[in-house]
This record gives structure tokens, sequence and C-alpha cells, in this order.
């Protein structure tokens, strides 16, 4: 997982967790979307004022262009103020997430 300087904006149409924010960027037809949907989703419960926000990259192809996706699933950790702290391709390990988390809360 690589560190980012970018900066997600509520023109974004992202809604921020209070603490910190887990973006994915998926397509319909990608296996490791789901279990990365799972793994986030899972992660987000456990921590307090984490929010989980997939994005369609296929529908959001404003988004793809803006940050850079390349392949899915694109996991992003967005601090409190919506800065990406981290930035990781390919299904992530819970582990990994919640380190991530570790540098954004």
């Amino acid at each position: 997982m690589a560190a980012q300087s970018e900066r997600f904006g509520g023109e974004d149409g992202v809604e921020l967790g209070e603490r910190a924010t887990l973006v994915q960027f998926s397509t319909a037809f990608c296996q490791p979307c789901r279990a990365t949907r799972r793994t986030l989703a899972e992660v987000a419960r456990m921590v307090e004022g984490v929010g989980h926000v997939e994005i369609d990259a296929e529908e959001r192809l404003d988004l793809v262009r803006k940050y850079d996706i390349v392949r899915t699933p694109t996991v992003l950790v967005l601090d409190c103020a919506g800065r990406v702290v981290v930035r990781a391709s390919g299904q992530p390990r819970r582990a990994d997430v919640i380190a991530a988390l570790g540098r954004a809360v």
C-alpha cells in the first residue's frame, strides 16, 4: 500500500467517515472486488468512526480519471479530512487494511 497526497472532496459525492474512510473502486464482474467489499465492510464495522464507500468504476469514469484508477479493486484510505493516505490495488488482506487505517486516524 503506497501513500498519496490526493484529496477527496464533497464534489466527489463521497460521504466521509468521522475518523477515516475506505473507498473502493470496483467493477461488476470483478471477482476480487466482492471479497474486497466483504473485507472492507468488516473492518469498517470493527473500527468506530470508519466509513466504507464502494464506487462503480464504470459509472464514475470522472473519478477513475481524476484519481488515476487503472485496475479494480483499488482501495483508497482517507483520513477524516478526505486526504488519501494509502492507496492499494488488488485484494487487500484484513491486517493490511487495519494497518493502513492506523496511518489515517
